[in-house]
C-alpha cells in the first residue's frame, strides 16, 4: 500500500515493480477538449521534442504522421538514442477535434443561452457546490466565463440604454426605439464576444461546459460510438504489438476519455494485460467531477469503480497544484463515493510540481497563464526532473517502474556511466509490491507550499 503524498487516501500499488528496461514503445494519446487538432499538436509535439533532446543530450528523430484510412487516428514513431540505450516509440493520437470545430461553429447565441441555462441549473441542484467543495480554483475557473459574459451583457445594455434614451430625446416612438434598442444590445453583445474571444476564450469555455454536461448524460451518441471504436484499436494492438509496454495517456479532459476507453476495452477483451505487453493508463490533469459528480453518470463512476479494482492494468493520475484545470489533490475514485475497500488497486496519485521543472524566469512569465500552464504537462522541461513527459514516451524505464522510482530513473537521463550502472541494477533488483510513500511523494513535498 502507498499513501497519496499530503493525503490520508491510501492506494495500492502492489505490482507496480517488475519489468525494467523498455527497448519498444506503444503511446497511445488521447485529446482533451482542443480543436487545434493533428497539424497543431503534432508541430508542438516536435518542437517539444527536440528541445527534450537538447535538454538532455541525446538523439531523438521522429516521422511524418500517417493517417488511418478513417481518418481518426494519426500515428507516427520517434527514435530516441543516448548512452547506454535505445528506444522505439509508436505514438498515435486520437481524434477528436473535428466534433469540436463543429461545436464551436454553432451560433452565438445558441451557445450562450444554452451554457447559460445548464450552469445554472447546476447551481440550483448543488453540482457547482459540489465542484467548490472538491476544487475552489476549479470551480472559480468554470465560473470565469459566465463572469466575462456578464460583464460584456452588461456594456453592451448600457450602451442599448443611452441608444434607447437618444432615441427617446428625438421623439422616436416607444414600439420603434425599444426593439432597435434590443437589437442594437444583441448585436453589441454578440460583436463584443467574437471580437474578444481571442483573449477571453469564453465561447471556446462555453462550448466545453456544454459538451461536457451532454457527454455526462449521453447525449453525445457520436462521440460514444468513437470511444467504442478506439477501445476496439487499443485491445488490437494489444493483441497484436510487440512492444514492452501500452501506455494510455490522456490529458485534461482526455483523462476521462481515457478512462471510458479502458473500461470499455476491459469489457470487449477481459483478457487485456493479463497477456502480452503491460497496459498503463497514464491521466494528466484530469478533471473527472465535471462528469461524474452529474447525478446522471453512473455508468461513468461504474468505470471508475472497475478500473480501481482491476489489477491486468496500472493507472497512474498526475496532477499539479498549480493548474487551475485539474482537481489538485483530488482521489479520483473516493471522491465520487465508490469504496471498495481491500480491492483497491488504482489510481497511483502523483503529485507534479511545475516549479522544479521550468527556469525560474520562464515560469514567472507564464504562471498566470492558465492554458499554458495546464499544457506543461505533455511539454518538454527545461531542467531534468523526475517527471518528464517526453522521457515516459521515450525513456528506456517502463513507465510503472519509473513512477515508483523516480529519483533513480532520472539518474539514468543525468548521470554518468557509473551512477547509471548503479541506477539499472537499482531498479533491477527492486523488489515487487510497488512504491513507498516517500517515493511517491517526493515530487511535491508539501501541499501547503506555493504552487
Amino acid at each position: 500500500m502507498s499513501r497519496v503524498a499530503g493525503g490520508s487516501t491510501e492506494v495500492n500499488v502492489g505490482g507496480l515493480a517488475g519489468h525494467v528496461r523498455v527497448h519498444n514503445r506503444h503511446i497511445i494519446y488521447v485529446q482533451g477538449y482542443d480543436p487545434r487538432g493533428l497539424a497543431q499538436y503534432y508541430r508542438m509535439f516536435r518542437t517539444e521534442l527536440r528541445k527534450f533532446a537538447r535538454l538532455y543530450q541525446l538523439s531523438s528523430t521522429i516521422g511524418r504522421p500517417q493517417s488511418s484510412s478513417d481518418g481518426e487516428i494519426a500515428s507516427w514513431t520517434i527514435q530516441t538514442k543516448a548512452d547506454g540505450w535505445q528506444t522505439h516509440t509508436t505514438y498515435d493520437f486520437l481524434r477528436f477535434e473535428d466534433f469540436i470545430q463543429r461545436d464551436l461553429a454553432s451560433p452565438i447565441w445558441r451557445t450562450v443561452f444554452h451554457a447559460v441555462f445548464i450552469y445554472w441549473r447546476l447551481v440550483f441542484n448543488g453540482t457547482i457546490a459540489r465542484f467548490t467543495k472538491a476544487n475552489w480554483r476549479f470551480a472559480t475557473f468554470i465560473t470565469y466565463p459566465h463572469f466575462i459574459l456578464l460583464l460584456e451583457a452588461l456594456c453592451a445594455a448600457a450602451f442599448a440604454f443611452v441608444f434607447e434614451k437618444g432615441l427617446d430625446a428625438l421623439g422616436v416612438p416607444t414600439v420603434l426605439r425599444v426593439p432597435a434598442a434590443l437589437a442594437l444590445f444583441v448585436a453589441a453583445l454578440t460583436s463584443a464576444l467574437k471580437y474578444t474571444e481571442s483573449r477571453t476564450y469564453v465561447l471556446y469555455l462555453l462550448c466545453d461546459w456544454i459538451w461536457t454536461w451532454e457527454f455526462a448524460h449521453r447525449q453525445r451518441p457520436a462521440w460514444d460510438e468513437r470511444i467504442d471504436r478506439f477501445a476496439a484499436y487499443l485491445c488490437k494492438v494489444a493483441r497484436t504489438s510487440e512492444a514492452d509496454e501500452i501506455v494510455l495517456v490522456g490529458h485534461s479532459s482526455g483523462s476521462f476519455l481515457g478512462t471510458e476507453i479502458l473500461a470499455r476495452a476491459l469489457k470487449l477483451d477481459p483478457s487485456l494485460g493479463k497477456r502480452g505487453p503491460r497496459v498503463v493508463l497514464l491521466t494528466l490533469g484530469g478533471n473527472y467531477p465535471i462528469v461524474g459528480f452529474h447525478k446522471c453518470a453512473q455508468h461513468f463512476r461504474d468505470h471508475l469503480r472497475e478500473l480501481a479494482i482491476e489489477p491486468s492494468v496500472d493507472w497512474i493520475e498526475c496532477q499539479a497544484r498549480k493548474d487551475v484545470m485539474n482537481f489538485f489533490r483530488l482521489d479520483p475514485i473516493a471522491s465520487h463515493g465508490i469504496h471498495v475497500g481491500e480491492l483497491r488497486r488504482n489510481p497511483t496519485i502523483i503529485p507534479v510540481r511545475f516549479r522544479e521543472m521550468i527556469r525560474p524566469e520562464h515560469y514567472n512569465l507564464w504562471r498566470w497563464q492558465f492554458f499554458r500552464v495546464h499544457f506543461q504537462f505533455v511539454m518538454a522541461n527545461e531542467l531534468p526532473h523526475a517527471y518528464d513527459f517526453f522521457m515516459i514516451v521515450c525513456g528506456p524505464v517502463a513507465l510503472r517502474t519509473r513512477m515508483c522510482h523516480p529519483d533513480t530513473a532520472l539518474v539514468l537521463a543525468t548521470g554518468d556511466a557509473e551512477a547509471r550502472e548503479q541506477a539499472w541494477k537499482s531498479l533491477e533488483s527492486a523488489t515487487t509490491g510497488g512504491a513507498n510513500a516517500a517515493d511517491l511523494s517526493a515530487m511535491e513535498p508539501s501541499a501547503r507550499r506555493s504552487g
